[in-house]
């Protein structure tokens, strides 16, 4: 077997910071589901408005069990990896981390959303391209089975509806938050080309219509306490396919599968151009959230 590559895990604000060392470390996880490719070895542990004290001496004291060292200093949290995970839930810090983080010489992998805003989204590539850091950011919702066998069934859809939840954000947008889940796999079956969105929101939550230059149609529909994720796809040929995704133990695997190959090739299997289309519908969906009209989609 190849040699593991050892990672540093940046914020524990998130389950992710978790649930993705249990995959590579816990031996209570069955064989065949663990990531053996990958170790964490150290994790770094900050404030952020995402996660209470206690929740965070939680996940210390559950990463410390796995054997990994948790620190506050962000040099020690570093100096032994080969790579980095970005785990930050408050989407605010992470273009303070990526800088932090970019002239280490390391791959990155920088968990969803973006950024904060398509703004700090483009600065985070800036300092990518300054310092040639090779890195990607994306949902795990991506690379879920539901939805990878859903587009290659329908591969150019004319309408897509995809559903998932609208969490509530301890601070900034929760459609920029939690929105990011749909969206992604909005972006993943219908590809770039979005020009616009407009949101309508109730008590249940809010819808999302995206509208493509070629004529194209994307609904996002973010529901309140309603964590479930799925889509209809519908092209001009074929009858609409209906999909689902099952939140089981192994959710978070196929994500880890791609960041391992990545960290190995330096090659992303997500596209910069997509990851900023995402980006910037949710960025447009959360401007007419507020102003009530559709909104124009920029991507750079």
């Amino acid at each position: 077997m190849p040699t593991p590559i050892k990672v540093a895990i940046i914020g524990l604000d998130t389950s992710h910071s978790v649930e993705l060392p249990k995959l590579m470390l816990d031996q209570s996880v069955a064989p065949d589901l663990r990531i053996a490719g990958m170790v964490p070895t150290r994790a770094l542990r900050f404030d952020t408005p995402f996660q209470s004290q206690e929740g965070l001496d939680k996940r210390q004291a559950y990463l410390e069990s796995l054997g990994m060292m948790v620190t506050t200093d962000f040099d020690t949290a570093v100096a032994d990896c080969d790579a980095i995970l970005l785990e930050i839930n408050d989407p605010a810090f992470h273009l303070e981390y990526f800088r932090k983080s970019a002239g280490l010489g390391k791959p990155i992998f920088l968990d969803k959303p973006f950024a904060d805003t398509l703004d700090n989204a483009r600065e985070i590539e800036k300092i990518a391209a300054e310092n040639k850091t090779v890195y990607f950011t994306a949902s795990c919702l991506r690379f879920c089975p539901g939805i990878q066998e859903a587009h290659k069934t329908v591969a150019a859809p004319k309408e897509g509806l995809i559903w998932g939840p609208l969490g509530k954000a301890p601070a900034g947008s929760s459609i920029v938050w939690y929105g990011v889940h749909a969206t992604e796999m909005l972006e993943f079956v219908m590809g770039t080309g979005a020009i616009s969105a407009q949101t309508c929101q109730n008590a249940a939550g809010c819808m999302v219509v995206v509208n493509y230059a070629d004529g194209r149609r994307g609904v996002i529909s973010l529901g309140n306490g309603c964590y479930q994720y799925g889509g209809v796809l519908r092209d001009l040929e074929n009858q609409p396919l209906l999909f689902e995704e099952q939140l089981s133990g192994a959710f978070y695997r196929p994500l880890l599968v791609q960041v391992e190959e990545f960290f190995r090739t330096g090659k992303a299997p997500v596209e910069i151009a997509d990851s900023f289309e995402v980006m910037a519908i949710l960025e447009a969906a959360d401007k007419s959230a507020v102003s009530g009209r559709p909104e124009p989609i920029y991507t750079k």
